[in-house]
């Protein structure tokens, strides 16, 4: 599997060698432009929390990204672009979340840098409330885990409550998507290192880019290495009627085993179908989190919608298990939610949804209530 990756990345760099050479010296090979988003709620929520803390009912949380691309068309047919991402929130300062080039033709597409992988980007998601919030990645959330104590408290803190099959994050990566098929699309990646010592909570990799360092070091006891990374996707679309299917496959090495240690597989599939204005979809995703005996985590979500115009109500459910978090108990997670989005302009919309996650923990109990109304705006 590695020789025809490489073989493939092989091929898109030496079309783009035999491109005729028009950027030399200080000229530039493509024009940037300027895009990303703002995504703004307020809230009114409510959680238990630990004795002494108490939660901030009302409150404002957002999420912003800057995004630049820029993408040129060759004599010979190949397509090269770029695509950044920062992160451009108080919070999270001014970071680099990806950053990678791509070449594309009738041959297929590489992706080549810090980006997620196939398992992410061709996964297929299920309709929702607000997609920021019970979509297939988390954006914002209302519920502070810092404020629960106990001995959930810890495990809460530590894992995202979406459903992304993104194992290796936007650590480096080689990744490569085939042309469509009678609406059939494969996809392979392949991340030399995720720079992960841990899966457990179903936290991701997020390995910084070597540049001047090197480099990374191999055989790492307590360290995961290589990741490979497979999916498929197909499309269908008869009258009014449309169907999206998806899996996605990871498999990630453990360096240098020791005691629970072991190598992760993680694996997902999913559909959606619609029909006129209404949508309907189902994901389920499984990830042993590397860990030995086995303690995976196995996630199933069911969501609905229904478009008016420029309105689209929508709910969904989310059931999450971990299995022996702490010796023989398991960590059970339900979320329902429900809301409406309201398109008010071009790039525009306004959002409003409700969401209540209830988890279970042994005899622990902690549950959350959030209102949240706010608009996304993509530029």
């Amino acid at each position: 599997m590695k020789k025809i990756l490489c073989s493939v990345a092989t091929l898109g760099l030496s079309a783009m060698l035999a491109a005729p050479a028009f950027a030399q010296g200080n000229e530039s090979a493509l024009e940037l432009g300027l895009g990303g988003y703002f995504r703004g709620y307020v809230t009114y929520h409510n959680q238990d929390t630990a004795a002494g803390s108490e939660e901030r009912h009302f409150d404002i949380i957002r999420d912003t990204e800057i995004h630049m691309d820029g993408k040129t068309k060759l004599d010979n047919g190949l397509t090269v672009g770029m695509h950044f991402e920062f992160r451009a929130d108080m919070g999270d300062g001014f970071t680099v979340d990806k950053s990678y080039m791509y070449a594309s033709g009738d041959w297929g597409k590489v992706n080549f840098g810090a980006a997620d992988g196939v398992g992410f980007t061709m996964q297929v998601a299920a309709p929702s409330a607000d997609s920021n919030i019970d979509g297939m990645r988390h954006q914002v959330k209302g519920v502070n885990y810092t404020l629960v104590g106990g001995a959930i408290g810890p495990h809460l803190q530590a894992i995202e409550w979406d459903y992304s099959h993104d194992v290796s994050g936007s650590t480096d990566k080689i990744s490569y998507f085939s042309p469509l098929f009678s609406g059939l699309q494969l996809g392979v990646s392949y991340t030399p290192d995720v720079q992960a010592t841990s899966f457990v909570g179903n936290a991701e990799g997020s390995g910084a880019s070597r540049g001047l360092n090197g480099v990374n070091s191999d055989d790492v006891a307590g360290s995961y290495g290589s990741a490979w990374e497979l999916a498929a996707r197909y499309e269908r679309e008869i009258q009014a009627v449309k169907l999206t299917l998806g899996t996605g496959y990871t498999h990630v090495d453990h360096e240098e085993d020791a005691a629970s240690e072991d190598d992760l597989t993680a694996w997902n599939v999913a559909g959606a179908l619609k029909y006129g204005d209404f949508g309907v979809g189902v994901a389920y995703t499984e990830n042993d989190n590397g860990r030995d005996p086995d303690d995976e985590t196995d996630i199933l979500v069911v969501g609905v919608d229904y478009k008016m115009g420029d309105w689209k109500l929508g709910a969904s459910w989310y059931n999450r298990e971990d299995e022996n978090l702490t010796g023989a108990t398991d960590l059970d997670t339900d979320r329902y939610s429900g809301g409406v989005v309201y398109k008010y302009g071009p790039g525009m919309d306004f959002r409003a949804s409700l969401h209540y996650i209830d988890h279970d923990f042994g005899t622990e109990n902690i549950d959350a209530t959030s209102f949240v109304v706010g608009t996304q705006i993509n530029f």
